[in-house]
């Protein structure tokens, strides 16, 4: 028994967007969903008019590309919002840490200890054991610079002013 020769291009393109979607709910990456969404547009076409392969294959392609470049450029222009801007910059999230100097910083370059683990760091110079906190980063790299007398401790806030 044929199976595909006995169905009509219309349930085909519908299979097949049928299987995009599945695929895109296994593996999803926000790409093979604008594929199933030309697979069903397409069978909708064949449901309403009568085209041949190639026109089909043509209007898949069309349906394909405009519906990925559209969402793509609504997702630049929308955004995914999140609680957490800076989830996957870990870098920017240590700004205002506190560290300590554990290789001395001199020539602006050293190591500092940030909970269980060194980084390079480049800043001032300070000397093992001093404290600093993280203004930035480049790359892998802490930017580092004195703590503001506004993160110090009362009573040495009152030994700096003097």
């Amino acid at each position: 028994m044929d199976w595909f020769g006995d169905l009509d291009a219309t349930w085909l393109w519908l299979i097949l967007g049928l299987v995009l979607a599945a695929v895109e709910m296994i593996a999803p990456g926000y790409f093979l969903i604008w594929m199933a969404a030309a697979a069903f547009m397409t069978g909708l076409v064949t449901a309403v008019v009568d085209v041949e392969l190639p026109i089909q294959i043509l209007s898949f392609v069309v349906f394909s590309a405009f519906s990925v470049f559209a969402a793509r450029r609504w997702f630049d222009y929308a955004g995914i919002s999140t609680t957490d801007p800076l989830m996957n910059d870990k870098g920017a999230r240590l700004v205002g840490t506190r560290v300590v100097v554990t290789q001395a910083i001199d020539g602006g370059e050293g190591r500092v200890r940030l909970g269980d683990s060194e980084w390079l760091a480049r800043g001032v110079d300070a000397d093992v054991g001093t404290r600093l906190v993280v203004t930035g980063h480049d790359g892998a790299v802490l930017l580092v610079g004195p703590v503001p007398a506004t993160h110090l401790p009362a009573e040495t806030k009152s030994i700096t002013q003097d």
